[in-house]
């Protein structure tokens, strides 16, 4: 299986029919879809909230830098880039056209 690499200019929205939401039971985001639900970790769910179809990858990776605050941008880039790929690899995420 190939992928396609991510563009820093690329705006990711949740696909359809996954919603993406805080759910206050789980005391984390998820991610429900009619076969059932994905408890992200706080950092994955940090990553999909950004995933609004507005913020591209380099505004995502702009503002998980500062919330994170890890001297190592590459740090942040390659698990945000990583997150990003997995996600549209699962289908969570598509790029807004």
């Amino acid at each position: 299986m190939t992928t396609v690499p991510i563009d820093l200019a690329d705006r990711f929205e949740i696909r359809p029919p996954f919603m993406f939401r805080w759910e206050h039971s789980q005391h984390a985001h998820v991610l429900l879809y009619p076969e059932g639900i994905v408890k992200l970790n706080k950092t994955g769910g940090d990553i999909l909230n950004c995933c609004d179809g507005h913020t591209n990858v380099a505004e995502v990776l702009e503002q998980l830098g500062a919330l994170y605050e890890v001297a190592d941008a590459n740090v942040i880039r390659n698990g945000v880039l990583r997150f990003l790929e997995v996600s549209r690899g699962k289908g969570w995420i598509r790029i807004k056209t």
